[in-house]
């Protein structure tokens, strides 16, 4: 007799989901909500990673923050209070400075700012750009939760703040270094 290993528990079709800890949630429970949409985000990195050719370090850039987005969603997934009972994995801060130095490498090559930039350019730039927008409302979404009482790490909080900016600056850089960037002309379309 053959066991197959099957992907479906059949546990979440009542409309819940289990938390890092065991307890059950809705699954539209604002920390679920959070660790959704830094798993979307993670999706669309790999999507972003399909496009940078010959951008090598953009590209481990990347891969690591997708590891690091696995841990920033066991982070989210895993409750403070009561606290677990192994080690929980969270986000360090050493991940958030380690954003910042890749950012102030990726800036020193770029123009200054003068306008607002439309996402386009490359198709790496592109898919980026949608990462950043997707980083932004998973921010926005562990805000959300944190606000109805859920207790989130302020590291994982800055870790997704950082990754945002981290990601625009990626972007303006496979963007022949902001100089094939898309400014936004105000306006234009008057």
């Amino acid at each position: 007799m053959v066991v197959l290993n099957r992907i479906y528990t059949k546990t979440g079709d009542g409309g819940e989901t289990r938390l890092a800890s065991g307890a059950p949630v809705s699954k539209t429970d604002p920390r679920v909500e959070a660790y959704g949409a830094v798993d979307e985000l993670n999706a669309v990195i790999g999507v972003a990673r399909l496009h940078a050719g010959q951008n090598d370090r953009i590209d481990a850039m990347l891969g690591r923050i997708q590891n690091e987005l696995f841990d920033l969603g066991a982070d989210l997934a895993t409750p403070h209070d009561p606290p677990p009972k192994w080690e929980a994995l969270r986000i360090l801060d050493s991940q958030v400075e380690r954003l910042e130095s890749e950012i102030d490498w990726m800036n020193e090559s770029l123009g200054a700012l003068d306008s607002f930039i439309l996402p386009g350019g490359s198709a790496l730039s592109a898919h980026l750009h949608l990462a950043r927008t997707v980083c932004r409302r998973a921010e926005r979404d562990a805000i959300r939760a944190r606000e109805a009482g859920c207790e989130l790490s302020p590291v994982a909080l800055r870790y997704l703040n950082r990754l945002s900016d981290h990601l625009f600056v990626a972007a303006r850089r496979a963007n022949a270094n902001g100089a094939d960037d898309v400014k936004w002309t105000p306006g234009a379309t008057r």
